[in-house]
Parts: structure tokens; C-alpha cells; sequence
């Protein structure tokens, strides 16, 4: 019969070692990182006809690549912190 400490301790030494791997893993590059509309919308929890509609008013700015759209990293998070709003404007 094996000693269960042991059991247990083998099996922590493989959490450390999986642990480690996935602390020390190089962090991804988000300055270029592209999404597509659908990505987008999934961020902004809002249509891709939405989305589309802010890219063609100007409020988010974006790119073609062939037939598709792409939209920077930063400008997907600099969207989400603005407010812009007509509707609740003093006139």
C-alpha cells in the first residue's frame, strides 16, 4: 500500500510545475492584436450591425484587410471608456 502523503505530494509537485508554466508564459503583444466586427461586438455585448453602424459614424475607427474589418486593440478600449452621448446633452 502506497503512503497516501506521498500520492499527494507528487501530485502538488505537478500543480507547482503546471503553475509555474502558466505564470512565466510569455504575455501576449494586445498593442497589435486585431478583432473582427463579431469580436467586437461580443466586447461592447452589442450587435455586429452596431458595431458596424459606429464604424461608419466614425466612432470607432477601423480597417480593411481584403473583405474584412479589423479593429485595434486600442481603439476598442479607448470606445469602451468614452462617453459619448447626444441624447443626454444640455441644450
Amino acid at each position: 500500500m502506497d503512503n497516501p502523503f506521498l500520492l499527494l505530494s507528487n501530485r502538488f509537485g505537478v500543480l507547482e510545475t503546471k503553475m509555474d508554466q502558466l505564470l512565466n508564459r510569455p504575455k501576449e503583444n494586445l498593442n497589435k492584436k486585431l478583432y473582427t466586427v463579431k469580436e467586437a461586438s461580443i466586447l461592447y455585448k452589442v450587435s455586429e450591425l452596431t458595431v458596424r453602424n459606429k464604424i461608419k459614424a466614425g466612432e470607432i475607427k477601423a480597417f480593411k484587410i481584403g473583405d474584412s474589418v479589423r479593429i485595434k486593440h486600442e481603439e476598442i478600449f479607448n470606445s469602451l471608456h468614452e462617453v459619448k452621448s447626444i441624447k443626454y446633452k444640455r441644450k
